[in-house]
């Protein structure tokens, strides 16, 4: 596990600065400012609360921590889903940022499980 929670700790800073540079995208050339500013939020916020999670006091805290990195991850698909169906992200724009959302999702996902079980 330890290495999936850095794996993951990567992928979401990766994330991040994907997310960072298609909101700046999409303020300046899409000049849409409120679906991009929830993804901006949301979608910065999985690794800051991974990172949170590395100092954790205790299992439930890391849990809990890795748990609103989850559903963070969750919001911010929503977000590229309606910014993708409202024609403000091309099928290819989308197509590649979903793909790392949801791989984030589905290890965030098996962290918090074997977390629980343990």
């Amino acid at each position: 596990m330890c290495n999936e929670k850095s794996t993951v700790q990567s992928l979401s800073k990766l994330f991040a600065l994907r997310i960072i540079c298609l909101y700046r995208h999409l303020v300046s050339n899409k000049r849409e400012f409120v679906l991009s500013k929830q993804l901006l939020r949301s979608g910065t916020s999985i690794g800051a609360n991974i990172k949170e999670a590395q100092f954790a006091q205790s299992k439930a805290d890391f849990i809990a921590k890795m748990y609103i990195a989850l559903k963070e991850a969750g919001e911010t698909e929503y977000w590229l889903e309606l910014l993708h169906e409202a024609r403000y992200l091309e099928s290819t724009e989308f197509d590649n940022i979903i793909t790392l959302c949801q791989a984030i999702v589905r290890m965030l996902n098996a962290i918090t499980k074997t977390a629980r079980n343990r």
